[in-house]
């Protein structure tokens, strides 16, 4: 099994966490996104969007996070995917919110900083500090984000909002998520998000 990925890349990361969370054996290919490479012919066969991360696993070869960390724990690691129909539910509730509320909230404010996108600064920071509201009040009194366990929704939330500060967004402020980032960084497993010293300082 191959990892495409970058270590820069929130997306790369949830992926690249996730298998070391679930102790899966897997080569990470990084790939030269400064230079490039994914927008070759040789990456572009593996996923035409010019996207990572991009798992192959075998030759089957599947993009998009969310949907490699769905595949990984179906295969791999059940336990971080409820089989009922209520917890089935609210994991992919909140894989929807790190395809749209995370993506153009934190991770389009760390874009800015970080590679310089030509985002809207004050409106991105914005967005990120609305949606890191709504999920601090969804933490009150819960340890995980979907089912009293953690599952691939908090997979696939960790990597923008641990390196919010990149972006220049303060989640300090949130006492339920930085205690739920502590939780998710105490997994056995756990590998950490690649800290860059763009933003603000990454203390509270």
């Amino acid at each position: 099994m191959k990892l495409y990925s970058h270590p820069l890349s929130g997306h790369a990361h949830r992926a690249f966490l996730f298998i070391s969370l679930a102790g899966i054996d897997a080569e990470i290919v990084d790939i030269d996104l400064a230079g490039g490479e994914h927008k070759k012919p040789a990456f572009l066969a593996l996923n035409p969007f010019g996207q990572i991360p991009v798992l192959d696993d075998n030759g089957l070869v599947l993009a998009d996070s969310n949907a490699i960390l769905v595949y990984l724990a179906k295969k791999h690691a059940p336990d971080w995917l409820p089989e009922d129909a209520v917890g089935a539910a609210a994991v992919q509730r909140w894989l929807s919110v790190a395809a749209g509320e995370i993506a153009y909230g934190p991770a389009a404010a760390r874009l800015v900083t970080v590679f310089g996108a030509s985002f809207d600064t004050e409106e991105v920071i914005g967005r990120a500090h609305r949606i890191l509201a709504l999920i601090d009040a969804e933490l009150a009194g819960k340890a995980w984000i979907a089912v009293d366990r953690p599952t691939i929704a908090d997979v696939a939330l960790y990597s923008y909002i641990a390196r919010a500060p990149e972006g220049n967004v303060d989640r300090f402020r949130y006492g339920n998520v930085s205690a739920w980032l502590k939780r998710m960084e105490a997994l056995p497993g756990f590998r950490p998000f690649q800290k860059t010293a763009i933003g603000i300082p990454d203390a509270a």
